[in-house]
Parts: structure tokens; sequence; C-alpha cells
């Protein structure tokens, strides 16, 4: 029987209140400065500094501006990190913007395959709401990266640039998106008529493109790549193509690769996949290995002890500084502020849609103390304006709390893990918590 908020028992809820002796005190302080300020515990600053026992050397942080392309940037700063030491060449950029087009052409086309895979359902189903609600976004995985990269190729920032609509992506979204829940009205009325879509979906990526390519620049096909390293020395290469280019300067083959999770919501040592997030149709797949946080956690230290940085998702949202970089699950002490118990496991957290992948980053340090992390040093790509130049501290209960994927070299797995691998993968749903 449901039951309504009575006079009474708003009275008794007034009176309740009052009889804290804290609450005048508290109530001002979180209506004058807010609630993070008024809940922020200044000693746990102290105990996150920048120094790490394994710190891997990088150069100048990116800096992805108004996008959501965190994971973009985040795999090609993996990548560039090789290539600044192969060719001395400390803060080398790939171009994120060419593979940013891509991306969101590929995106297009595997849109409509969904739309015609699902045009014999509801508009208003499940699936097919799933599909409307964000046609094509700017957010992706790592096997998206992985996917554009191995079709695509890579170019140096130099020859494909970053522009406007790239670095500010809400409007490309808005008619971007608008474009493509039109062309869902028209082929689902095509299916429902047993007319080929074929040739529609054909006029309709037609029309993609040149979206694209007045917001980003026409792709480019062939240049040449003139620089002077660290050491003041000329190097120019000639004639190169976007697969040349990679095939020449990338020193991570990405299929050595596999994005393990933390995922307490379902069970440990199997292999999932999420095929609604594939952007490039008939490209890699985004899939996952589930693992325990021991075995999620010791991975993570051993790769970046083998030299390598590595790529991760996480909740950024959670207990973050921006200004300062500072990552800590006790930063702001909402249960002290507010007189309540706050805290949810990492399974609850999943399972009650309160944690979400929301940013992915760069791991180029880790503090070990007797073998133990206490804190990471993270590559961000939000400029060097917030944090230590753009790099942030978390601390290792952070990490435990909010990290949720890591790229690691399969190679580096157990032999039981590895067979995991071989495992055909479960399939998740599109609103599964690691989508």
């Amino acid at each position: 029987m449901s039951q309504a908020i009575t006079p009474a028992a708003q009275a008794k809820f007034k009176k309740t209140l009052a009889a804290q002796p804290q609450a005048k005190v508290v109530q001002r302080a979180v209506m004058n400065t807010g609630i993070n300020a008024a809940s922020e515990d200044i000693t746990v600053q102290t105990q996150l500094d920048c120094t790490f026992s394994l710190e891997l050397p990088t150069g100048k942080v990116s800096n992805q501006k108004h996008s959501g392309r965190c994971w973009l940037f985040s795999t090609l700063n993996t990548l560039r990190h090789e290539v600044a030491v192969k060719y001395n060449l400390k803060d080398f950029e790939f171009s994120q913007n060419y593979l940013s087009f891509w991306d969101r052409f590929e995106k297009a086309n595997a849109f409509y395959e969904n739309i015609i895979a699902t045009a014999d359902q509801a508009a208003d189903s499940r699936i097919v709401t799933w599909l409307l609600d964000s046609p094509n976004g700017d957010g992706g995985q790592w096997d998206n990266a992985a996917a554009l990269i191995k079709k695509y190729g890579v170019v140096p920032k130099s020859v494909m640039p970053e522009t406007q609509a790239s670095e500010n992506t809400t409007e490309f979204n808005q008619v971007l998106n608008l474009r493509l829940r039109k062309d869902a009205v028209k082929l689902r009325q095509l299916v429902a008529a047993g007319a080929d879509v074929a040739a529609a979906k054909t006029e309709m990526l037609t029309v993609i493109y040149r979206m694209c390519a007045y917001a980003f620049g026409t792709p480019v096909e062939h240049f040449d790549f003139s620089y002077r390293d660290d050491a003041n020395k000329y190097h120019r290469d000639t004639d190169l193509t976007p697969q040349s280019f990679a095939a020449k300067y990338l020193s991570r083959d990405l299929d050595d690769y596999v994005t393990v999770i933390n995922s307490p919501d379902k069970p440990f040592n199997q292999l999932y996949t999420l095929p609604i997030e594939d952007n490039v149709v008939g490209g890699q797949h985004v899939t996952f290995l589930n693992v325990d946080l021991a075995t999620f956690k010791a991975l993570t230290i051993a790769q970046l002890q083998a030299g390598e940085t590595i790529w991760f998702g996480n909740d950024v949202l959670q207990q973050m500084s921006r200004p300062d970089g500072l990552l800590d699950s006790r930063l702001f002490n909402y249960d002290a502020l507010f007189a309540t118990d706050l805290q949810l496991s990492k399974k609850e957290r999943l399972q009650y849609r309160d944690a979400v992948v929301s940013h992915a980053m760069t791991l180029t340090g880790v503090d070990l103390v007797d073998g133990e992390p206490t804190k990471w040093k993270v590559e961000n790509s939000w400029g060097e304006k917030v944090g230590a130049d753009g790099y942030f501290v978390m601390s290792d209960q952070w990490f435990d709390d909010y990290v949720y994927h890591v790229v690691i070299k399969r190679d580096l797995l157990s032999p039981e893990l590895q067979q995991v691998l071989q495992n055909k993968p479960t399939e998740l749903a599109p609103w599964d918590s690691m989508a």
C-alpha cells in the first residue's frame, strides 16, 4: 500500500532536523560553498604527492577539449609514448581528428545496420529506443580505436589537425543525430514495405560522408612527414599513406592486447562481448575479459613494470578534484557532511546504476611501497591547466573503487586466462553496466 507524505510527517522531519546541534552550521556551509567544498578533506591531499617509485617517460598531455573522445586520445597516447622513445620525439601526437572522421562515419553505417536488423520491432521497444537515444556519439571503447587503426591507419597531427567541430562536438552531434533519426524512419518504412534498403543506405552514407568532411576535413590519403627530433636533428619521410605510416611508426601489434575488466556484478574468468558498441562493421569486436580485483591490479602493475603505459576506463566523475588533479575515494566526506551512510560496494554500484565507465585515461606510473601500490600516476587528456601540467594522482583505493577497464598485453595473462580468451564470449546487453 502506498503512503503519502502527510503534514504531520513533514513536521516530524523538520523537528528531527532542528534537534541536530550541527544542522545550522552544516546548512550554512553547504548553501554558501557547495557540497564538495564543505565536505573536502584537505588532509587527504597531503598523501597524494607527485612522487612515484615507477614512472615511465612521457611528454606534454593532449587536450580533447569539449568532446567525448577520451577513449581515442588515451589509445593514441599509449601509442605515441613508444614513438617518442624510439624516434626521440617527446611531444609527438597522432591526429585524433583523422580517426574521429572515420569513427563517426563508421558509426553511422553501424547504426543503419542495427536499425535494419531491428526494423521488425516496435519503435518504442527497449532496443530501438536505445538505438535512437544516441544514434552516433563521440564516446567509445579501446576496441573501437583498435578497429579504426587496423582499417584506416594513423597520421601525424600535423597533417590533419583539430577543427572547431572536432574539439567542440555538441553541435555536430546534434545535427548528425537528427539526420540519422530521419534516416531511421525511412529505413524502417522500407523494411516494412519489403523494399531493398541497400541503395537507400548508400545514398544516406553519401550525406554522412559530406557532413563529416565539412566538420572534420577530408581525410588525408598521401602526405610527407617532416620533423626535428629532441636533439634538433631534421628528418623527412615522404610519400606516406596512413597505412604505411602506421606500419612504420607503430611498435605495438594491437592484436596482442585485450581489455581486461573488473566487473563484480558478473562472473569472473569469463569472456564477454558487447556487439552493439562495435563501431566498424566487420571489424574488431568490443570484447572484455572479466577478472577479480587482485588479478586486475597485478596485471596492471606487471605491464607498467614491463615498460608499457596503459589505457584504462574509469568513473572520473566520482571523488575527483579537477583543479588539483586528484582522485581519492576519501576526498569528499559526504557521509560525515550529511550524517548518513552513502557507501555501496563496487558490485552494488554497478548493479544499481550508480557506477558508469565515464572516462578513459592513461596510467604512466605507480608508487610501490614494500611491493604494494599506494598511488598511481595518470595522464589525462584535459590539457595542461588542470592537475600537475595535466597529470593526475590517483590513490590505490580509488583504483579499487572506480577503475573498471585496463588494456593488457595477452602474454602477461596466466595460461588459464589465455585459455578463456579462446572461449565463445557471452553477449552483453546494450544497457549492461560495462557499456
